[in-house]
This record gives C-alpha cells, structure tokens and sequence, in this order.
C-alpha cells in the first residue's frame, strides 16, 4: 500500500525520537521495564501525544495512556516500549507509533470516536524474569504469585520499586474497553518468505518453562573411569537431544521445544561435570501435545538420571495455556485488509504478547508485519515505515468502517 508523505514522515520521526532513547554504541537499544530508560521513553510518548492535541492518563502501576476521548467503551491499541538487553528498535515501539498513527487519522478525518493508545510497562521478561507485568497487573492476569518478590537485575525487588515510584502493585482492573488492537513485528520469517504485508493472529502459544538440575559427581577428568562416571553434563545432553526429538515430532501440531539454558559445574577442563542447570521452554498451541513434549522431556530425564544415578530436580517456571484472538474481530481485519488491497494471512503467534493479558476480558485482535530475516530482540531487527503504516491503516480502517 502507498502511503503519503507526510504519513511516512510522521512515523519515521517518531521512530528517530525514541531510537535515540537507551540507543547502545553498537545499534541497538537497551530499555528495561522500570527504570529510567523506559520512563524516558513515556515522557517521549507523552510529549508526542500533547503535539496531537490529546491528554495522558498514567494509571497506577506506570502504563501510559494517550487519549482523544475521556469517554469509556473506547478502541484501545497498545504495545509497549521496554526492550530487552541490547535488543532491537522495533519490537513493540512499532505497536505503539501505529496507535499514533491511528489517533493521528481520527483527528484528520474528524472521525468522533474514543481511541486510547497504551504503552505497557515491563513487556519483557529480561528485568525481572516476568513477562507482561504492565499489561497483566491491570487485567489480573499475573501468573506469578509472588510479584512482589521478582528480583531486577540491579538487585531490586519489584515491590520496593513500586513503593519508590508510588505505584500500587494490587490495582484496580481496568474498565471501559471495547476492543483491544495490538500491532507487531512478526519476529518470524513467515510473511516475508511468502511476500505477505500482514498477518492477522488467531492463536497465541502458551509456553511452558522449567529448569532441570542435574546432580552428578564432579572428578578428576583423568583419574577416574569411565564406567564409574556420574557425569551431569553427559545426562544433560541426551535430555538436550530429546526435547529436540520431541519438538520435531509435535511440529505437526505447530509445536516447538527448545532448551535455551544451560549451566555448568564446574566448568574447567579437568573436572567431569558435577551438576548442569537447564532451562527448557516449550510452546504451541495445542494443549495435548504441550501436554505430551511436558511427561515426555520429564520421562526422559528422570529415565536418564537412573540409568547414570544422578539426582534430578525439577522446577516448573510457569504453565499458561493458548489464548484465542476473538474470531469475529480477525475476520473483521482481514475485511479491512482486503478492502485496502493489503495481502494478509491467518497465523499464529510463537512468542507473547500483552494482547494475552486483554484477551480473557475484551475483544482483542493482533496484527503482524514482516520483519527483516525474522530477526528480532537483536540490534539487526529491522521493519520497514511502509509496512508499520499499512497495519495501523488496517486498524484504522476497521474503527471507521464500524463506526460509519
């Protein structure tokens, strides 16, 4: 889609004003959730919404809202502006510049209709281990219990945070949406290997994570037999093997495993491996096979651990099911789409998003645009101005064609 040129302008400049904002010398940024960085980048945001003409509302636990309208029952489009360690400049900035976009539109067309744009605090898990905690705060969709007692990486608890900033980390949920409207880099390869500008989302994976510990007996690596060997390190690796063999079986089912942690005791050179540290993080959307690559990866391991007389320690990290889009929204995009002559496919979402925490208590619809190679939370993601642009059209699209 042709885009003019002052839309392009717009976008790309407020891209330019939050690029610079925790920008690290090698091309990436650096924004953790609750701290200083990402409440730069509100302020940055705020300053951009007066120069529209509309009015914030921080609520209590720091997300940021930009509003044409104190009416309730209001489209409700929103991302969010934290990053992960050195990660790239697109992944969730562009859901918020198109809500932007979005308000921008109304106002220019004149289109009388409540829209918000909110920016979730801490989207990422990099600071604290938790993911979603702006979004799932508000719609009481925190998974983890203890919210007070996650750890930033500066040492922090969450809690004393809160109490610094006086926010209120039990507040109210939130009221008066009526949809909820989320764009974002794929952070896949899927629309760009098949030339498509857009994929409107009907299923978000449920991840599944757990650490195994792995407990042998660290020996001198030339003294010691090989058949009198309690080697973590060998156990690790053949579990390593079949969370992949199990993924590649369930991949029918659009699931994946993946074992992206592992620590090793002691680590030198001369020492079989005492104890390994594994972090295993399944997904899909599928509860069944979840539920079948979850007893197999356990079977296995504790299988594994008696045949080499190990000791195996399992913790469950978290367990979230798949969460639905609302149908009859996707298919009100896909009209929008269609209708601007974007080219679009239904798809699935691997990673999460804060559209999960608004899915359980409002219509809630995604949309994906191509990023380069699938690159993402890395200082290479990169999506184009064009594309950013075609997605919030399509939202605005949907707003003016419903309230025609």
């Amino acid at each position: 889609m042709v885009h003019s040129r002052e839309d392009l302008q717009y976008c790309e400049g407020l891209f330019r004003r939050f690029y610079a904002i925790g920008a690290t010398v090698d091309g990436g940024v650096t924004r953790l959730g609750y701290t200083e960085k990402e409440d730069e980048m509100h302020n940055e945001l705020i300053a951009a919404g007066y120069e529209l003409g509309y009015f914030d509302i921080a609520d209590e636990v720091g997300n940021t809202f930009i509003c044409n309208s104190e009416e309730n029952s209001y489209y409700l489009i929103g991302s969010h502006l934290d990053s992960v360690v050195e990660g790239g400049r697109y992944d969730g900035v562009a859901g918020v510049i198109a809500g932007m976009m979005v308000l921008r539109w109304a106002k220019e067309d004149g289109l009388n209709v409540p829209i918000r744009v909110g920016a979730f605090r801490c989207e990422e898990s990099s600071n604290f281990g938790c993911c979603t905690i702006g979004s799932g705060l508000i719609t009481k969709e925190v998974y983890k219990q203890d919210i007070e007692g996650l750890v930033a990486k500066d040492g922090k608890l969450l809690g004393d945070i809160f109490e610094e900033r006086g926010l209120n980390i039990r507040p109210k949920k939130i009221e008066g949406i009526r949809e909820y409207l989320e764009l974002h880099i794929e952070q896949g390869k899927v629309l760009e290997e098949c030339n498509t500008e857009l994929g409107i989302v009907s299923t978000i994976a449920g991840p599944i994570r757990y650490n195994l510990y792995f407990h042998g007996m660290a020996e001198h690596s030339g003294t010691t037999p090989m058949m009198m060997r309690n080697d973590a390190l060998c156990a690790a690796s053949e579990v390593i093997l079949e969370v992949e063999r199990l993924g590649q079986r369930e991949s029918m089912y659009q699931s994946v495993a993946t074992v992206g942690v592992l620590y090793n005791k002691p680590n030198a050179m001369n020492v079989i491996p005492g104890e390994v540290q594994m972090g295993i993080d399944i997904r899909g959307i599928d509860t069944a096979s979840l539920d079948r690559i979850e007893r197999g990866v356990l079977d296995s391991a504790r299988n594994i651990c008696r045949k080499r007389n190990l000791q195996l320690i399992e913790e469950k990290l978290s367990s979230i099911p798949p969460i639905e889009m609302t149908k009859d929204l996707e298919m009100k995009l896909e009209k929008a789409a269609r209708s601007l002559n974007i080219s679009n496919r239904v798809m699935v979402s691997g990673a999460g998003h804060d559209a999960m925490s608004f899915a359980t208590m409002c219509d809630t619809a995604m949309l994906f645009i191509p990023c380069d190679k699938g690159i993402s939370h890395n200082k290479m993601e990169f999506a184009t101005i064009n594309d950013i642009c075609s997605g919030a059209r399509v939202i605005y699209e949907h707003i003016r064609r419903e309230n025609q």
